[in-house]
């Protein structure tokens, strides 16, 4: 190759470069994004309503014994077992014939007095004008008039045989002494009643209906904390609202008012026994159902309070999208206190003034510019039937109310770290690390996934097929867990004494497992994930106390 042809090739080579060059500096600079178009709000200052969330139990405001008050023989039950009876209606008759007898013989032994009575008064009435004139002597006189007094007392007496025999043959008749429900008859006719078992039935009241629950010691004395910094502002006595709801989340009708608070500390469970009255005109609520019941009325004032759209859960904790100055979107961190109705309260990190993002955040980046359409913020409310619906995932540090714990307004601890469930906390027996572990810092986690064979034990009372608050949380803690794990379903299984009637420990057994599984339910728990076992016999080398113990085991949904 001559070098001509070298020098040509090089030329030609510089050509192209400078070609591409001149290419490359012709090509227009790329446009910055263009500004997303977002709704804000302004952050102010306002009362925000706060709601507390527990789990109760209904109970008749009045359960009335129905018991013989004199002995014999059973005739009928006249009622209909399960009814609804009224005052005044006949429950139950015993033969009358025995007490019939007594009253007619009554009755003729005051026959009997009175004429007694009148001979002597008639005798009286002879010897005295005739003592006057000292034609008879004083102590016929004084014989007279202790023969009438005699008679008289001796008629009063057989006058209150009369009426003793006429009460017994009236309580022959066994009549209502309330409206209410009846329960089923404990005597068949024929049986003998005396004073041993003289119980017939019962007959519950249904309205008002009482529903009771417990309110922890911790959370009583951060509610007096709360309330004296104003953080939480309550109504006056009678203020606060009752609102019920059902084992299906549907929210009863009738409001109620707290009608009891207990004066002392329960030894045994650590909590404060309450009580709400609510209306029930229609028998809609039974004793002994489990409901959730959501205290109204209390507010938090100055609070800061943001839509629940606006919050979000990121690796490092809740954050809110925000316009700075300059007109462009930043990311910045906060703590969630509870969760009302459509708004997250915010503890910290959030100023009057700031403006919150609260739509179109999923095309946010840091520093990107925003045309900001500033809109009103909603108008601050609850909404009952939400609450206690959210995992804790989505609230940061503090856990939105959950079936057996109060809301995060009753139960957070002061200096805004949230806390879990105290009644689940009290339960020796349940293994948090997978029934609602419990961090170091109070703050209560539900787990991603539940462990197979993970079990909670819960104790009774002996013969009492109740749950006390401990266990209702400890089972709320459970209840959170599956609702993290929906391929987890949960088995129940009690125990039946091996000393006594094997019949009557059975129905027990079997009692208080229906009592476990109302209360999953009602914490939100499907039905479909439940499984009831039969009661296993316990063996003489057991615990005593195993006898009034109900499992509470996790399973994976093809394991069991």
């Amino acid at each position: 190759m001559t070098c001509g042809t070298r020098l040509a090739r090089l030329c030609l080579s510089l050509g192209l470069l400078v070609a591409v060059a001149a290419c490359h500096d012709n090509k227009p600079a790329a446009s910055a994004p263009p500004a997303a178009n977002v709704d804000a709000i302004d952050v102010a200052l306002r009362d925000v309503p706060v709601v507390f969330d527990y789990v109760g139990q209904t109970e008749s405001s009045q359960q009335v014994e129905i018991r013989a008050r004199v002995n014999g023989f059973l005739e009928r039950r006249v009622y209909t077992e399960g009814s609804l009876v009224h005052e005044g209606d006949v429950m139950f008759v015993m033969d009358r014939k025995p007490f019939q007898a007594q009253l007619d013989a009554a009755q003729a032994e005051y026959a009997q007095q009175k004429a007694r009575l009148d001979t002597a008064q008639a005798n009286l009435n002879r010897v005295r004008p005739l003592a006057a004139k000292n034609a008879l002597s004083q102590k016929d006189l004084d014989d007279s008039l202790g023969q009438e007094q005699a008679a008289a007392a001796a008629l009063d007496q057989a006058r209150a045989n009369v009426t003793s025999a006429s009460l017994n043959l009236g309580y022959t008749t066994i009549t209502a002494p309330v409206t209410g429900l009846s329960s089923f008859a404990k005597k068949q006719d024929g049986s003998y009643i005396d004073a041993s078992n003289s119980l017939l039935t019962y007959v519950a009241k249904l309205d008002p209906m009482w529903i009771n629950f417990s309110l922890s010691e911790n959370e009583l004395l951060d509610l007096r904390t709360q309330t004296k910094n104003g953080t939480l502002k309550l109504p006056g006595v009678g203020k606060l609202e009752a609102v019920i709801v059902l084992a299906d989340g549907s929210i009863y009708p009738q409001r109620g008012r707290i009608a009891f608070t207990d004066a002392s500390l329960s030894s045994e469970t650590g909590t404060y026994l309450i009580r709400a009255a609510v209306s029930n005109p229609d028998g809609a609520l039974r004793p002994g159902q489990f409901v959730r019941i959501r205290l109204v009325g209390a507010e938090r004032p100055n609070a800061i309070a943001v839509p629940q759209d606006a919050v979000i859960q990121g690796s490092r904790g809740a954050f809110v999208w925000t316009v700075d100055a300059d007109g462009k979107a930043q990311q910045r961190a906060v703590e969630t206190g509870e969760w009302n109705g459509n708004d997250w309260v915010i503890r910290s990190g959030l100023h009057p003034g700031d403006k919150v993002i609260i739509d179109n955040t999923l095309r946010l980046m840091p520093g990107a510019p925003v045309k900001v359409n500033v809109v009103p913020a909603p108008a601050p409310a609850v909404n009952v039937a939400a609450q206690g619906t959210a995992s804790d995932a989505a609230g940061g540090n503090a856990a939105p109310p959950a079936a057996g714990a109060s809301g995060a307004g009753a139960a957070g601890a002061s200096g805004g770290q949230g806390a879990a469930s105290p009644n689940a906390r009290a339960n020796p027996d349940v293994n948090h690390s997978a029934a609602g572990a419990t961090a170091d810092n109070g703050t209560s986690t539900a787990a991603s996934a539940a462990p197979a064979g993970e079990r909670t034990s819960l104790y009774f009372p002996l013969g009492s097929a109740s749950l006390d608050a401990q266990s209702a949380g400890a089972l709320a803690a459970v209840a959170k867990t599956l609702a993290g794990s929906p391929d987890t379903r949960v088995v129940i299984s009690g125990y039946t004494d091996s000393s006594g009637s094997f019949a009557q420990n059975e129905r027990l057994a079997k009692a208080r497992a229906a009592t476990v599984r109302a209360a999953l339910i009602v914490a939100g728990v499907e039905n479909a994930r439940i499984e009831m076992r039969k009661p296993a016999q316990i063996v003489a080398n057991d615990a005593p106390d195993k006898s009034r113990r109900v499992d509470v085991t996790l399973m994976h949904a093809a394991g069991g």
